[in-house]
Protein backbone atom coordinates (compact mmCIF):
# COMPACT_ATOMS: atom_id res chain seq x y z
CA UNK A 1 0.00 0.00 0.00
CA UNK A 2 2.92 2.38 0.72
CA UNK A 3 4.26 2.06 -2.81
CA UNK A 4 0.84 2.51 -4.50
CA UNK A 5 0.11 5.61 -2.37
CA UNK A 6 3.58 7.02 -3.12
CA UNK A 7 3.14 6.43 -6.88
CA UNK A 8 -0.29 8.10 -7.06
CA UNK A 9 0.72 11.09 -4.91
CA UNK A 10 3.88 11.61 -6.97
CA UNK A 11 1.84 11.44 -10.19
CA UNK A 12 -0.63 14.04 -8.84
CA UNK A 13 2.33 16.21 -7.80
CA UNK A 14 3.64 16.25 -11.39
CA UNK A 15 0.16 17.04 -12.73
CA UNK A 16 -0.24 19.91 -10.24
CA UNK A 17 3.19 21.28 -11.19
CA UNK A 18 2.53 21.32 -14.95
CA UNK A 19 -0.98 22.72 -14.52
CA UNK A 20 0.42 25.37 -12.15
CA UNK A 21 3.01 26.38 -14.77
CA UNK A 22 0.32 26.61 -17.44
CA UNK A 23 -1.97 28.70 -15.20
CA UNK A 24 0.75 31.13 -14.09
CA UNK A 25 2.06 31.64 -17.64
CA UNK A 26 -1.42 32.33 -19.04
CA UNK A 27 -2.72 34.14 -15.92
CA UNK A 28 -5.63 31.71 -15.62
CA UNK A 29 -8.11 30.96 -12.85
CA UNK A 30 -10.80 28.31 -13.10
CA UNK A 31 -13.90 28.32 -10.90
CA UNK A 32 -15.88 25.06 -11.04
CA UNK A 33 -19.33 24.51 -9.55
CA UNK A 34 -20.84 21.05 -9.23
CA UNK A 35 -24.47 20.81 -8.12
CA UNK A 36 -24.81 17.88 -5.73
CA UNK A 37 -28.50 18.21 -4.76
CA UNK A 38 -31.28 20.48 -5.95
CA UNK A 39 -34.31 20.16 -3.69
CA UNK A 40 -37.27 22.61 -4.00
CA UNK A 41 -35.17 25.79 -4.68
CA UNK A 42 -32.39 24.74 -2.30
CA UNK A 43 -29.12 23.91 -4.05
CA UNK A 44 -26.15 22.19 -2.47
CA UNK A 45 -23.15 23.03 -4.65
CA UNK A 46 -19.54 21.84 -4.42
CA UNK A 47 -17.25 24.57 -5.77
CA UNK A 48 -13.54 24.36 -6.64
CA UNK A 49 -11.11 27.21 -7.32
CA UNK A 50 -8.02 26.36 -9.35
CA UNK A 51 -5.41 29.09 -9.75
CA UNK A 52 -1.60 29.15 -9.68
CA UNK A 53 -1.55 29.54 -5.89
CA UNK A 54 -3.74 26.53 -5.09
CA UNK A 55 -1.98 24.37 -7.72
CA UNK A 56 1.53 25.18 -6.48
CA UNK A 57 0.46 24.54 -2.89
CA UNK A 58 -1.09 21.23 -3.99
CA UNK A 59 2.16 20.30 -5.70
CA UNK A 60 4.16 20.87 -2.50
CA UNK A 61 1.62 18.97 -0.37
CA UNK A 62 1.64 16.01 -2.79
CA UNK A 63 5.46 15.97 -2.97
CA UNK A 64 5.97 16.04 0.81
CA UNK A 65 3.19 13.51 1.51
CA UNK A 66 4.53 11.10 -1.13
CA UNK A 67 8.03 11.34 0.41
CA UNK A 68 6.60 10.88 3.91
CA UNK A 69 4.62 7.78 2.91
CA UNK A 70 7.68 6.23 1.20
CA UNK A 71 9.73 7.10 4.33
CA UNK A 72 7.05 5.50 6.58
CA UNK A 73 7.50 2.17 4.77
CA UNK A 74 10.82 1.81 6.60
CA UNK A 75 10.25 4.01 9.68
CA UNK A 76 6.99 2.27 10.63
CA UNK A 77 8.08 -1.20 9.44
CA UNK A 78 7.62 -2.70 12.92
CA UNK A 79 4.03 -1.36 13.07
CA UNK A 80 1.41 -4.12 12.89
CA UNK A 81 -1.30 -1.84 11.46
CA UNK A 82 0.81 -0.04 8.85
CA UNK A 83 -2.08 0.17 6.38
CA UNK A 84 -4.24 1.91 9.00
CA UNK A 85 -1.46 4.47 9.52
CA UNK A 86 -1.14 5.07 5.75
CA UNK A 87 -4.94 5.50 5.41
CA UNK A 88 -4.91 8.08 8.23
CA UNK A 89 -2.10 10.01 6.50
CA UNK A 90 -3.99 9.88 3.16
CA UNK A 91 -7.17 11.16 4.87
CA UNK A 92 -5.11 13.96 6.36
CA UNK A 93 -3.77 14.90 2.91
CA UNK A 94 -7.30 14.74 1.46
CA UNK A 95 -8.57 17.17 4.15
CA UNK A 96 -5.77 19.57 3.26
CA UNK A 97 -6.58 19.32 -0.47
CA UNK A 98 -10.23 20.14 0.31
CA UNK A 99 -9.09 23.21 2.25
CA UNK A 100 -6.72 24.39 -0.51
CA UNK A 101 -9.09 24.20 -3.49
CA UNK A 102 -12.22 25.55 -1.73
CA UNK A 103 -13.56 29.03 -2.43
CA UNK A 104 -16.57 28.03 -0.33
CA UNK A 105 -16.64 28.47 3.44
CA UNK A 106 -18.62 25.21 3.96
CA UNK A 107 -16.08 23.00 2.17
CA UNK A 108 -13.28 24.93 3.90
CA UNK A 109 -14.93 24.01 7.20
CA UNK A 110 -15.06 20.33 6.20
CA UNK A 111 -11.34 20.32 5.37
CA UNK A 112 -10.52 22.39 8.46
CA UNK A 113 -12.41 20.07 10.81
CA UNK A 114 -11.02 17.00 9.04
CA UNK A 115 -7.48 18.25 9.72
CA UNK A 116 -8.30 18.75 13.42
CA UNK A 117 -9.91 15.32 13.85
CA UNK A 118 -7.28 13.29 11.96
CA UNK A 119 -4.42 15.18 13.63
CA UNK A 120 -5.90 14.03 16.98
CA UNK A 121 -5.94 10.40 15.73
CA UNK A 122 -2.32 10.70 14.58
CA UNK A 123 -1.04 12.45 17.74
CA UNK A 124 -2.47 9.69 19.98
CA UNK A 125 -1.17 6.97 17.63
CA UNK A 126 1.40 5.60 20.13
CA UNK A 127 -1.26 5.27 22.86
CA UNK A 128 0.39 6.35 26.08
CA UNK A 129 -0.55 9.02 28.64
CA UNK A 130 1.78 11.62 27.12
CA UNK A 131 0.21 11.09 23.68
CA UNK A 132 -3.35 11.25 25.05
CA UNK A 133 -2.65 14.52 26.87
CA UNK A 134 -0.94 16.03 23.83
CA UNK A 135 -3.78 14.89 21.56
CA UNK A 136 -6.39 16.39 23.86
CA UNK A 137 -4.54 19.72 24.03
CA UNK A 138 -4.18 19.75 20.21
CA UNK A 139 -7.84 18.88 19.59
CA UNK A 140 -9.26 21.36 22.13
CA UNK A 141 -7.02 24.23 20.96
CA UNK A 142 -8.09 23.61 17.37
CA UNK A 143 -11.77 23.39 18.36
CA UNK A 144 -11.70 27.14 19.10
CA UNK A 145 -10.81 27.75 15.44
CA UNK A 146 -13.48 25.28 14.31
CA UNK A 147 -16.14 27.16 16.29
CA UNK A 148 -15.00 30.46 14.74
CA UNK A 149 -15.29 29.04 11.21
CA UNK A 150 -18.75 27.69 12.10
CA UNK A 151 -19.79 31.16 13.21
CA UNK A 152 -18.48 32.60 9.93
CA UNK A 153 -20.64 30.01 8.10
CA UNK A 154 -23.69 31.34 9.99
CA UNK A 155 -22.78 34.99 9.34
CA UNK A 156 -22.20 34.38 5.62
CA UNK A 157 -25.87 33.35 5.31
CA UNK A 158 -26.59 37.11 5.21
CA UNK A 159 -25.16 37.15 1.69
CA UNK A 160 -27.20 34.26 0.32
CA UNK A 161 -24.14 32.21 -0.65
CA UNK A 162 -21.09 30.74 1.04
CA UNK A 163 -18.75 31.40 -1.88
CA UNK A 164 -16.80 34.07 0.02
CA UNK A 165 -14.52 34.68 -2.98
CA UNK A 166 -17.32 36.66 -4.72
CA UNK A 167 -18.03 38.95 -1.78
CA UNK A 168 -14.56 39.94 -0.54
CA UNK A 169 -14.50 43.36 -2.23
CA UNK A 170 -18.04 44.12 -1.05
CA UNK A 171 -17.27 42.88 2.49
CA UNK A 172 -14.33 45.30 2.82
CA UNK A 173 -16.71 48.31 3.07
CA UNK A 174 -19.33 46.52 5.17
CA UNK A 175 -18.83 47.41 8.85
CA UNK A 176 -20.93 44.46 9.99
CA UNK A 177 -18.15 42.28 8.58
CA UNK A 178 -15.87 43.21 11.50
CA UNK A 179 -17.20 40.11 13.29
CA UNK A 180 -16.14 37.93 10.37
CA UNK A 181 -12.69 39.58 10.38
CA UNK A 182 -12.21 38.78 14.07
CA UNK A 183 -13.43 35.18 13.66
CA UNK A 184 -11.24 34.47 10.63
CA UNK A 185 -8.22 35.93 12.42
CA UNK A 186 -8.77 33.87 15.60
CA UNK A 187 -9.36 30.70 13.54
CA UNK A 188 -6.09 31.25 11.66
CA UNK A 189 -4.24 31.96 14.93
CA UNK A 190 -5.42 28.70 16.54
CA UNK A 191 -4.40 26.56 13.55
CA UNK A 192 -1.07 28.33 13.09
CA UNK A 193 -0.41 28.30 16.87
CA UNK A 194 0.14 32.02 17.45
CA UNK A 195 0.17 33.45 20.98
CA UNK A 196 -1.95 32.66 23.08
CA UNK A 197 -2.63 29.30 21.35
CA UNK A 198 1.03 28.25 20.97
CA UNK A 199 1.29 25.44 23.52
CA UNK A 200 -0.29 22.71 21.38
CA UNK A 201 2.38 22.75 18.66
CA UNK A 202 5.36 21.38 20.67
CA UNK A 203 2.96 18.97 22.47
CA UNK A 204 1.88 17.52 19.10
CA UNK A 205 5.41 16.06 18.78
CA UNK A 206 4.04 12.96 20.54
CA UNK A 207 2.97 11.80 17.04
CA UNK A 208 5.23 9.49 14.96
CA UNK A 209 8.00 11.43 13.17
CA UNK A 210 6.63 10.98 9.60
CA UNK A 211 3.41 12.62 10.83
CA UNK A 212 5.42 15.49 12.33
CA UNK A 213 7.20 15.94 8.99
CA UNK A 214 3.86 16.24 7.20
CA UNK A 215 1.89 18.18 9.83
CA UNK A 216 4.54 20.76 10.67
CA UNK A 217 5.69 21.54 7.16
CA UNK A 218 2.91 21.83 4.62
CA UNK A 219 -0.46 20.84 6.11
CA UNK A 220 -1.98 21.50 9.53
CA UNK A 221 0.00 24.50 10.76
CA UNK A 222 0.05 26.26 7.38
CA UNK A 223 -3.75 26.01 7.03
CA UNK A 224 -4.21 29.18 9.12
CA UNK A 225 -1.68 31.13 7.05
CA UNK A 226 -3.33 29.95 3.81
CA UNK A 227 -6.79 30.97 5.09
CA UNK A 228 -5.52 34.48 5.84
CA UNK A 229 -3.86 34.67 2.40
CA UNK A 230 -7.26 33.91 0.81
CA UNK A 231 -9.03 36.46 3.06
CA UNK A 232 -6.19 38.97 2.78
CA UNK A 233 -8.27 41.53 0.87
CA UNK A 234 -10.88 41.58 3.66
CA UNK A 235 -8.37 42.18 6.44
CA UNK A 236 -6.08 44.62 4.62
CA UNK A 237 -5.51 48.00 6.33
CA UNK A 238 -7.64 46.98 9.32
CA UNK A 239 -6.88 47.42 13.00
CA UNK A 240 -6.98 43.63 13.49
CA UNK A 241 -3.91 43.18 11.30
CA UNK A 242 -1.94 45.48 13.64
CA UNK A 243 -2.85 43.22 16.59
CA UNK A 244 -1.85 40.17 14.54
CA UNK A 245 1.50 41.80 13.70
CA UNK A 246 2.28 42.29 17.38
CA UNK A 247 1.17 38.78 18.42
CA UNK A 248 3.02 37.04 15.58
CA UNK A 249 6.18 39.06 16.34
CA UNK A 250 5.96 37.96 19.99
CA UNK A 251 5.42 34.34 18.84
CA UNK A 252 8.60 34.52 16.75
CA UNK A 253 10.63 35.84 19.66
CA UNK A 254 9.12 33.50 22.28
CA UNK A 255 9.65 30.33 20.25
CA UNK A 256 13.23 31.33 19.37
CA UNK A 257 14.11 31.84 23.04
CA UNK A 258 12.36 28.60 24.15
CA UNK A 259 14.18 26.54 21.49
CA UNK A 260 17.52 27.56 23.04
CA UNK A 261 16.52 26.02 26.38
CA UNK A 262 15.03 22.83 24.94
CA UNK A 263 16.85 19.45 24.82
CA UNK A 264 14.23 17.36 23.01
CA UNK A 265 15.30 17.32 19.34
CA UNK A 266 11.77 17.17 17.90
CA UNK A 267 10.59 19.99 20.18
CA UNK A 268 13.49 22.21 19.02
CA UNK A 269 12.41 21.66 15.40
CA UNK A 270 8.74 22.24 16.36
CA UNK A 271 9.63 25.54 18.02
CA UNK A 272 11.56 26.55 14.90
CA UNK A 273 8.33 25.85 12.93
CA UNK A 274 6.48 28.12 15.37
CA UNK A 275 9.07 30.85 14.78
CA UNK A 276 8.70 30.58 10.98
CA UNK A 277 4.88 30.63 11.29
CA UNK A 278 5.22 33.86 13.27
CA UNK A 279 7.36 35.25 10.43
CA UNK A 280 4.73 34.28 7.81
CA UNK A 281 1.87 35.70 9.87
CA UNK A 282 3.68 38.97 10.58
CA UNK A 283 4.59 39.64 6.93
CA UNK A 284 1.02 38.71 6.00
CA UNK A 285 -0.35 41.23 8.50
CA UNK A 286 1.72 43.92 6.73
CA UNK A 287 -0.15 43.16 3.49
CA UNK A 288 2.47 41.10 1.60
CA UNK A 289 0.41 37.96 1.02
CA UNK A 290 2.55 36.78 -1.93
CA UNK A 291 5.69 36.90 0.23
CA UNK A 292 3.98 34.93 3.01
CA UNK A 293 2.94 32.29 0.45
CA UNK A 294 6.47 32.19 -0.99
CA UNK A 295 8.01 31.58 2.44
CA UNK A 296 5.29 29.03 3.25
CA UNK A 297 6.34 26.90 0.26
CA UNK A 298 10.12 27.15 0.74
CA UNK A 299 9.76 26.50 4.48
CA UNK A 300 7.67 23.36 3.82
CA UNK A 301 10.56 21.69 1.97
CA UNK A 302 13.43 22.16 4.40
CA UNK A 303 11.23 21.62 7.47
CA UNK A 304 9.92 18.25 6.19
CA UNK A 305 13.53 17.22 5.49
CA UNK A 306 14.63 18.35 8.96
CA UNK A 307 11.97 16.18 10.61
CA UNK A 308 12.88 13.19 8.45
CA UNK A 309 16.54 13.49 9.46
CA UNK A 310 15.47 13.76 13.11
CA UNK A 311 13.38 10.59 12.67
CA UNK A 312 16.35 8.67 11.27
CA UNK A 313 18.55 9.80 14.18
CA UNK A 314 15.86 8.91 16.76
CA UNK A 315 15.62 5.42 15.23
CA UNK A 316 19.37 4.94 15.54
CA UNK A 317 19.48 6.32 19.06
CA UNK A 318 17.18 3.58 20.32
CA UNK A 319 14.12 5.89 20.26
CA UNK A 320 15.89 8.53 22.30
CA UNK A 321 15.24 12.21 21.50
CA UNK A 322 17.48 13.99 24.02
CA UNK A 323 20.31 15.81 22.22
CA UNK A 324 22.54 15.57 25.33
CA UNK A 325 22.90 11.82 24.66
CA UNK A 326 24.07 12.35 21.08
CA UNK A 327 27.37 13.46 19.60
CA UNK A 328 29.77 12.99 16.67
CA UNK A 329 27.03 11.57 14.45
CA UNK A 330 28.59 12.93 11.25
CA UNK A 331 31.19 10.12 11.28
CA UNK A 332 28.61 7.32 11.42
CA UNK A 333 25.67 8.68 9.42
CA UNK A 334 27.25 11.04 6.84
CA UNK A 335 24.32 11.25 4.39
CA UNK A 336 21.75 11.97 7.12
CA UNK A 337 24.14 14.55 8.60
CA UNK A 338 24.47 16.18 5.17
CA UNK A 339 20.67 16.42 4.80
CA UNK A 340 20.27 17.70 8.37
CA UNK A 341 22.94 20.39 7.96
CA UNK A 342 21.65 21.63 4.60
CA UNK A 343 18.06 21.87 5.88
CA UNK A 344 19.28 23.54 9.07
CA UNK A 345 21.32 26.11 7.15
CA UNK A 346 18.38 26.70 4.80
CA UNK A 347 16.26 27.42 7.90
CA UNK A 348 18.86 29.97 9.05
CA UNK A 349 18.74 31.72 5.67
CA UNK A 350 22.30 30.98 4.55
CA UNK A 351 22.73 32.57 1.07
CA UNK A 352 21.62 30.63 -2.02
CA UNK A 353 19.74 27.88 -0.20
CA UNK A 354 15.95 27.96 -0.58
CA UNK A 355 15.21 29.59 2.79
CA UNK A 356 17.48 32.53 1.97
CA UNK A 357 15.44 33.78 -1.00
CA UNK A 358 12.15 34.13 0.86
CA UNK A 359 13.55 35.10 4.28
CA UNK A 360 15.92 37.77 2.98
CA UNK A 361 13.18 39.26 0.82
CA UNK A 362 10.80 39.39 3.80
CA UNK A 363 13.36 41.10 6.04
CA UNK A 364 14.24 43.66 3.36
CA UNK A 365 10.54 44.43 2.85
CA UNK A 366 10.31 44.98 6.62
CA UNK A 367 13.19 47.46 6.29
CA UNK A 368 11.27 49.29 3.56
CA UNK A 369 8.02 49.39 5.56
CA UNK A 370 6.97 52.17 7.88
CA UNK A 371 7.27 50.25 11.17
CA UNK A 372 8.29 51.14 14.71
CA UNK A 373 11.48 50.02 16.45
CA UNK A 374 9.74 47.30 18.54
CA UNK A 375 8.61 45.30 15.49
CA UNK A 376 11.94 45.94 13.77
CA UNK A 377 13.90 44.54 16.75
CA UNK A 378 11.53 41.56 17.09
CA UNK A 379 12.25 40.57 13.48
CA UNK A 380 16.01 40.82 13.75
CA UNK A 381 16.33 39.26 17.20
CA UNK A 382 14.22 36.34 15.96
CA UNK A 383 16.52 35.97 12.93
CA UNK A 384 19.53 35.86 15.27
CA UNK A 385 17.73 33.33 17.51
CA UNK A 386 17.13 31.03 14.52
CA UNK A 387 20.87 30.85 13.91
CA UNK A 388 21.45 30.49 17.67
CA UNK A 389 19.37 27.32 18.18
CA UNK A 390 20.34 25.83 14.80
CA UNK A 391 24.06 26.05 15.60
CA UNK A 392 23.42 24.74 19.11
CA UNK A 393 21.59 21.72 17.64
CA UNK A 394 24.35 21.17 15.08
CA UNK A 395 27.12 21.29 17.72
CA UNK A 396 25.29 18.90 20.08
CA UNK A 397 24.58 16.41 17.28
CA UNK A 398 27.60 16.60 14.98
CA UNK A 399 30.58 18.19 16.68
CA UNK A 400 30.49 17.34 20.42
CA UNK A 401 32.18 14.16 21.69
CA UNK A 402 30.46 10.79 21.95
CA UNK A 403 27.92 10.65 24.73
CA UNK A 404 26.11 7.90 26.63
CA UNK A 405 24.19 6.34 23.76
CA UNK A 406 25.64 7.40 20.43
CA UNK A 407 28.63 5.07 20.06
CA UNK A 408 26.82 1.84 20.99
CA UNK A 409 23.62 1.89 18.92
CA UNK A 410 24.69 3.31 15.56
CA UNK A 411 23.93 1.07 12.61
CA UNK A 412 23.81 1.59 8.85
CA UNK A 413 21.59 4.25 7.33
CA UNK A 414 18.33 3.03 5.90
CA UNK A 415 18.31 3.44 2.11
CA UNK A 416 14.50 3.62 1.84
CA UNK A 417 14.53 6.61 4.19
CA UNK A 418 17.51 8.14 2.37
CA UNK A 419 15.80 7.97 -1.04
CA UNK A 420 12.78 9.91 0.22
CA UNK A 421 15.09 12.41 1.94
CA UNK A 422 17.10 12.98 -1.27
CA UNK A 423 14.00 14.25 -3.12
CA UNK A 424 13.43 16.86 -0.42
CA UNK A 425 17.17 17.68 -0.23
CA UNK A 426 17.14 18.59 -3.92
CA UNK A 427 14.07 20.78 -3.38
CA UNK A 428 15.54 22.39 -0.24
CA UNK A 429 18.40 23.67 -2.35
CA UNK A 430 16.58 24.66 -5.56
CA UNK A 431 12.94 25.44 -4.66
CA UNK A 432 13.71 29.00 -3.45
CA UNK A 433 15.22 30.26 -6.71
CA UNK A 434 12.73 28.25 -8.80
CA UNK A 435 9.72 29.81 -7.05
CA UNK A 436 11.35 33.25 -7.27
CA UNK A 437 11.40 32.97 -11.05
CA UNK A 438 7.88 31.53 -11.24
CA UNK A 439 5.90 33.68 -8.77
CA UNK A 440 7.27 37.13 -9.61
CA UNK A 441 6.99 38.55 -13.11
CA UNK A 442 9.98 40.79 -12.48
CA UNK A 443 12.80 40.40 -9.92
CA UNK A 444 12.32 42.18 -6.62
CA UNK A 445 15.38 44.42 -6.34
CA UNK A 446 15.40 46.32 -3.05
CA UNK A 447 17.95 49.11 -2.73
CA UNK A 448 19.11 49.87 0.81
CA UNK A 449 22.23 51.42 2.31
CA UNK A 450 25.20 49.09 2.91
CA UNK A 451 24.71 48.52 6.67
CA UNK A 452 20.96 47.95 6.37
CA UNK A 453 21.54 45.48 3.54
CA UNK A 454 24.01 43.56 5.71
CA UNK A 455 21.89 43.78 8.89
CA UNK A 456 20.64 40.21 8.38
CA UNK A 457 24.23 38.96 8.06
CA UNK A 458 25.26 40.83 11.25
CA UNK A 459 22.48 39.26 13.31
CA UNK A 460 23.14 35.84 11.80
CA UNK A 461 26.84 35.99 12.74
CA UNK A 462 25.92 37.16 16.27
CA UNK A 463 23.53 34.20 16.59
CA UNK A 464 26.25 31.84 15.34
CA UNK A 465 28.75 33.09 17.94
CA UNK A 466 26.19 32.91 20.75
CA UNK A 467 25.20 29.36 19.76
CA UNK A 468 28.85 28.29 19.70
CA UNK A 469 29.62 29.87 23.09
CA UNK A 470 26.49 28.50 24.79
CA UNK A 471 27.15 24.97 23.50
CA UNK A 472 30.68 24.97 24.94
CA UNK A 473 29.66 25.90 28.51
CA UNK A 474 30.94 23.68 31.30
CA UNK A 475 28.65 22.11 33.86
CA UNK A 476 30.18 24.30 36.58
CA UNK A 477 30.07 27.48 34.49
CA UNK A 478 28.94 30.58 36.37
CA UNK A 479 27.00 31.63 33.30
CA UNK A 480 24.52 28.80 33.77
CA UNK A 481 22.38 31.64 35.16
CA UNK A 482 21.58 30.18 38.57
CA UNK A 483 21.11 33.74 39.82
CA UNK A 484 18.21 34.27 37.42
CA UNK A 485 16.77 30.75 37.66
CA UNK A 486 13.15 31.97 37.80
CA UNK A 487 13.62 34.07 34.66
CA UNK A 488 15.18 31.05 32.91
CA UNK A 489 12.16 28.92 33.87
CA UNK A 490 9.85 31.60 32.48
CA UNK A 491 11.77 31.80 29.19
CA UNK A 492 12.22 28.07 28.62
CA UNK A 493 8.59 27.19 29.39
CA UNK A 494 7.18 29.25 26.48
CA UNK A 495 6.33 32.10 28.88
CA UNK A 496 4.23 29.66 30.98
CA UNK A 497 1.84 29.20 28.06
CA UNK A 498 1.39 25.41 28.45
CA UNK A 499 0.47 25.96 32.11
CA UNK A 500 -1.91 28.81 31.28
CA UNK A 501 -3.67 26.94 28.49
CA UNK A 502 -4.01 23.63 30.38
CA UNK A 503 -3.91 24.09 34.17
CA UNK A 504 -5.51 27.55 34.15
CA UNK A 505 -8.78 26.21 32.74
CA UNK A 506 -8.76 22.65 34.01
CA UNK A 507 -7.71 23.50 37.60
CA UNK A 508 -10.87 25.54 38.12
CA UNK A 509 -13.15 22.68 37.06
CA UNK A 510 -11.06 19.98 38.77
CA UNK A 511 -11.18 21.86 42.09
CA UNK A 512 -14.93 22.38 41.71
CA UNK A 513 -15.54 18.69 41.00
CA UNK A 514 -13.30 17.69 43.94
CA UNK A 515 -15.39 19.85 46.29
CA UNK A 516 -18.59 18.33 44.90
CA UNK A 517 -17.17 14.86 45.50
CA UNK A 518 -16.29 15.68 49.13
CA UNK A 519 -19.56 17.45 49.93
CA UNK A 520 -22.07 15.33 48.03
CA UNK A 521 -20.58 11.95 47.10
CA UNK A 522 -18.80 11.56 50.45
CA UNK A 523 -21.06 13.98 52.39
CA UNK A 524 -24.79 14.15 53.19
CA UNK A 525 -25.77 12.23 50.05
CA UNK A 526 -23.64 9.29 51.09
CA UNK A 527 -24.69 9.53 54.77
CA UNK A 528 -28.44 9.64 54.13
CA UNK A 529 -28.61 7.18 51.25
CA UNK A 530 -26.05 4.41 51.01
CA UNK A 531 -24.27 4.72 54.35
CA UNK A 532 -27.39 5.04 56.57
CA UNK A 533 -29.14 2.16 54.80
CA UNK A 534 -26.07 0.03 55.41
CA UNK A 535 -26.07 0.95 59.11
CA UNK A 536 -29.77 0.10 59.56
CA UNK A 537 -29.38 -3.26 57.83
CA UNK A 538 -26.28 -3.96 59.90
CA UNK A 539 -28.08 -3.29 63.21
CA UNK A 540 -31.05 -5.47 62.26
CA UNK A 541 -28.83 -8.30 61.15
CA UNK A 542 -27.00 -8.17 64.53
CA UNK A 543 -30.34 -8.30 66.31
CA UNK A 544 -31.55 -11.30 64.32
CA UNK A 545 -28.24 -13.06 64.77
CA UNK A 546 -28.40 -12.52 68.55
CA UNK A 547 -32.02 -13.72 68.61
CA UNK A 548 -31.28 -16.88 66.66
CA UNK A 549 -28.59 -18.07 69.04
CA UNK A 550 -29.65 -21.23 71.01
CA UNK A 551 -30.39 -19.39 74.24
CA UNK A 552 -33.23 -20.88 76.41
CA UNK A 553 -33.95 -17.55 78.18
CA UNK A 554 -34.57 -15.74 74.92
CA UNK A 555 -36.85 -18.50 73.59
CA UNK A 556 -38.82 -18.65 76.89
CA UNK A 557 -39.11 -14.86 77.04
CA UNK A 558 -40.26 -14.58 73.43
CA UNK A 559 -42.78 -17.47 73.96
CA UNK A 560 -44.29 -15.73 77.05
CA UNK A 561 -44.32 -12.38 75.20
CA UNK A 562 -46.15 -13.82 72.19
CA UNK A 563 -48.62 -15.63 74.45
CA UNK A 564 -49.39 -12.38 76.33
CA UNK A 565 -49.88 -10.50 73.03
CA UNK A 566 -52.13 -13.35 71.75
CA UNK A 567 -54.24 -13.32 74.92
CA UNK A 568 -54.65 -9.55 74.84
CA UNK A 569 -55.67 -9.77 71.22
CA UNK A 570 -58.26 -12.46 72.00
CA UNK A 571 -59.72 -10.42 74.91
CA UNK A 572 -60.03 -7.35 72.67
CA UNK A 573 -61.95 -9.44 70.13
Amino acid sequence: MCFISFFFLFFFMLMSFFFGLFFIMNNLSIFLEWELISFNSMNIIMSILLDWMSLFFLMFVFLISSSVIYYSKSYMSSELNLNRFIILVLLFVFSMILLIISPNIISIFLGWDGLGLISYCLVIYYQNFKSYNAGMLTALSNRIGDVMILMVVCWMMNYGSWNYIFYLEFMVNDYSMNYVKIMIMIAAMTKSAQIPFSSWLPAAMAAPTPVSALVHSSTLVTAGVYLLIRFNLLLLNSFFFNILLLLSGLTMLMSGISANYEFDMKKIIALSTLSQLGLMMSILSMGFSDLAFYHLLTHAMFKALLFMCAGMIIHMMNDNQDIRYMGCLSIYIPMTSLCLNISNLSLCGIPFLSGFYSKDLILEMVMMSNLNLLIFMMYYLSTGMTMFYSIRLLIYLMINDYNLISIFNIYDEDYVMLKSMMILLFMSVFSGSMLNWLIYNYPYMIYLCFNMKLMVIYFTIMGLLMGYLMSNMDFYSLNKFLLIYNLSMFLCDMWFMPKLSTYCLSNLYLNYSYKLKILIDFGWSEYYSGYSLLNIMKKYSFFYYFYQMNNFKIYLFSFILWMVIFMLFMLMM
